[in-house]
């Protein structure tokens, strides 16, 4: 018997139709964010909740829904980037079918509030199976569009159960956030769970591409990116985006592809490229790529799949092989800066044993140009020495716990008596060499380097795993991270930024330690040349940028006996260096206003930076700025004199510039407090402890941590002192 053909009910056909675009939330939040995107937004948020199945909020500040449209806009095939069908061939916008939303609302409980320009309020209502519930309702808002949907397939049950863990929709709904981020970068992104105060991905809107690349998969791609792009008119289209070097790889293809903006997949084009890096990564790795293809919309389908991640156009295999050849032509070209290993066969060979050999710079290498003797640089700055992992014997530190009972003694050390001082004398050869390295040096590169670094502080702990990755990345590790929103840290940041010398920054990250003169000077090389650096001035400033950084972040280090601020105070104004006389009254008056005036800002010194004082008027604990780095002791009761003494505690942010000054100048590594072992003596391991702090922390945190002032350049704090070009001039004389 044959069966009868019966029309469907129009809800079951909505169902159907609804399950076809939106397959999983990620789905959802692709199609509402390219709602934003049109909208033409700026700031973007998302807010998920058990992996957008309980919910999921996405916000802008687009130019909002007018309320005469929202009775429809829930209905399918409704939409205003759309007239007739001719205008599909030259569609710029994102949506063209009208279906998002409808979808949505036919397989969750939806909420729209949104707020147009000209508008006096906003407006809020809900939907249900694409039908407005009741009339919109006044409320308050910003400009732009509020979109909740809640309770995703609550009405298909098989479809809920078919989906993975929420913690495996939530990365879903991550990725689609990251790569519309990258590709968008001009606008600001961000996406979080619900209850969470920190964004796991925040793309800022004057971040560069680059600069997303790096927020959202890190520093390891973004350091081996190469720019690509190319034009051909004959098969009207245009190409642009960021490859993966020789140097790079993971063990997945990585392919960010944006087709007339819009994110598709390309399995012909991922191919063809991983076709061309065969040649140049090891079997099973991969590249990392971020693709933008723009061609002419008439030759383009995007109406060829429900979810529009597949689109079709013409002339395909031709661009395609176009893109193949410009792709493999930048790699050829960056084979140059390509780091081989080799190994001595024969003693008698020039070159030792296992070291680097690195390739000439490009123009040489691309004219066959010798690079001679005096040209080369025989060290790697990204060496490390046997004994980083060999700590001196000292007082055990403290642990970076905020709350355990740690403790640290404080080290007994009697200050030199005589120290021969070196003058700080001004180097037209290295002033001259910071700014044509800092010239030298990408554009790109000068307006990002100090951003990113600031973005990399602020970087949330997300996974265990991610912990080890960070631990450069941040000065010392605190249980938890909470957000500083405070105007005048902000603006302290911003000084810091702003008066960054970039050519001193890129030597600092790029030096090879060569070794302490004393406690104040330190050599270092960077490229052929030898440079002298003041490690009191400059250490000094590496303390006051992390505690304006890290401000309310801090680790404790616990005293082992706590110190009573009144002796402290006495031993300063005791001491010569504390400028006392008779005028300023007797010291035990100003000692216990010493104290007195300390327990009243116990509060905040503990909120803000770690330092605790109890209610007797003794300190116990200090602020953990670096991992394995405590403060010299000698210099404790001078620091608790000028907190009292040269703090401005009335204004707050010049409060918390002298403060972080002082605590920086206590921090830093001064030759008055440092006992050196006179020539000829043995040498013993606590008296050159600050030795391997100064090389393993304090420098290898500069590399990292640290934006050099530009006065650092013109005062004295870093001298060259030797050029090895220069050096063969002189012995060519001899």
């Amino acid at each position: 018997m044959a069966g009868v053909i019966r029309r469907l009910d129009e809800t079951v056909v909505n169902r159907i139709a609804a399950g076809e675009v939106i397959q999983r939330p990620a789905n959802a939040v692709k199609e509402m964010i390219e709602n934003c995107l049109d909208a033409k937004s700026t700031n973007i948020q998302v807010t998920v909740k058990d992996g957008g199945l309980k919910l999921l909020q996405i916000q802008d500040n687009g130019t909002g829904i007018r309320r005469e449209d929202m009775e429809i806009v829930c209905e399918r095939f409704t939409t205003s980037k759309l007239q007739t069908f001719e205008d599909l061939s030259a569609i710029s916008t994102y949506g063209f079918r009208g279906e998002a939303l409808a979808s949505v609302s036919h397989v969750a409980h939806v909420t729209i509030t949104t707020k147009t320009a000209d508008a006096k309020c906003a407006y809020r209502a809900s939907y249900s199976d694409g039908k407005l519930k009741g009339p919109p309702k006044p409320c308050a808002g910003n400009q732009g569009t509020q979109i909740l949907v809640e309770d995703l397939f609550y009405n298909v049950s098989t479809r809920r159960k078919a989906l993975k863990s929420p913690s495996d929709e939530y990365s879903r709904i991550v990725e689609v956030v990251s790569r519309y981020a990258i590709h968008n970068s001009g606008k600001s992104f961000s996406v979080k769970k619900q209850g969470e105060t920190v964004a796991d991905v925040r793309t800022l809107p004057n971040a560069s591409v680059v600069d997303n690349i790096r927020g959202v998969f890190g520093n390891a791609v973004s350091r081996e990116l190469i720019e690509v792009g190319c034009e051909d008119l004959k098969l009207a289209y245009k190409m642009k985006g960021y490859i993966s070097n020789a140097n790079y790889s993971v063990k997945k293809c990585m392919l960010v592809l944006f087709i007339n903006h819009r994110l598709v997949e390309s399995s012909a084009l991922k191919k063809a490229i991983e076709t061309v890096y065969a040649a140049y990564l090891p079997k099973n790795a991969h590249p990392f790529l971020y693709l933008s293809l723009e061609i002419a919309p008439q030759n383009v389908d995007v109406n060829v799949h429900p979810t529009k991640h597949e689109v079709h156009f013409l002339h395909e295999d031709s661009v395609i092989e176009s893109v193949q050849k410009h792709i493999e032509s930048k790699l050829l070209g960056s084979n140059s800066s390509r780091t081989y290993f080799t190994q001595t066969l024969l003693p008698a060979l020039s070159v030792s044993g296992g070291s680097e050999v690195k390739s000439p710079s490009a123009p040489a290498a691309e004219s066959g140009e010798r690079v001679y003797a005096h040209q080369m640089v025989r060290t790697d700055c990204r060496s490390q020495k046997l004994d980083a992992f060999l700590q001196p014997k000292e007082k055990p530190p403290p642990d970076p716990e905020p709350a355990g009972p740690v403790s640290k003694e404080a080290t007994t050390k009697t200050a030199e008596p005589h120290s021969v001082e070196m003058d700080e004398t001004d180097d037209a050869d290295m002033l001259q060499s910071l700014d044509e390295l800092e010239e030298e040096m990408p554009k790109d590169d000068k307006e990002s380097n100090v951003n990113i670094h600031d973005v990399q502080r602020k970087r949330p702990r997300k996974e265990q795993q991610q912990e080890k990755e960070e631990e450069d990345q941040m000065a010392a590790a605190t249980s938890k991270r909470r957000v500083i929103k405070l105007t005048s840290i902000k603006d302290l940041r911003t000084e810091i930024t702003e008066n960054t010398h970039k050519g001193l920054q890129e030597m600092l990250k790029n030096h090879s330690f060569v070794g302490c003169v004393n406690p104040q000077w330190t050599l270092i090389q960077h490229h052929t040349k030898l440079y002298l650096l003041n490690s009191s001035k400059l250490s000094q400033e590496l303390f006051y940028q992390i505690l304006i950084y890290d401000f309310g972040n801090f680790g404790v280090l616990r005293l082992s006996t706590p110190a009573p601020i009144y002796d402290l105070a006495m031993l300063a104004l005791e001491s010569e260096e504390s400028g006392w006389t008779e005028e300023d009254g007797p010291k035990e008056g100003l000692a216990q206003y010493i104290v007195d005036f300390l327990k009243k800002k116990t509060e905040m010194l503990e909120d803000y930076f770690s330092m605790e004082i109890d209610q007797e008027g003794n300190l116990i604990g200090l602020p953990l700025l670096l991992d394995k780095y405590t403060p010299i002791m000698e210099g404790l009761p001078m620091f608790i004199l000028r907190l009292a003494t040269e703090v401005n505690w009335e204004n707050e942010k010049e409060c918390f510039r002298d403060f972080c000054k002082e605590c920086s100048m206590f921090y830093s590594i001064r030759k008055q407090y440092i006992l050196e072992a006179e020539p000829g003596e043995e040498q013993d391991a606590e008296l050159n402890s600050w030795r391997w702090k100064v090389e393993h922390i304090i420098f290898k945190a500069f590399r990292t941590l640290f934006s050099p002032p530009k006065h650092s350049s013109e005062d004295g704090t870093v001298l060259q002192i030797a050029n090895l070009p220069d050096l063969y001039k002189v012995f060519e004389r001899c």
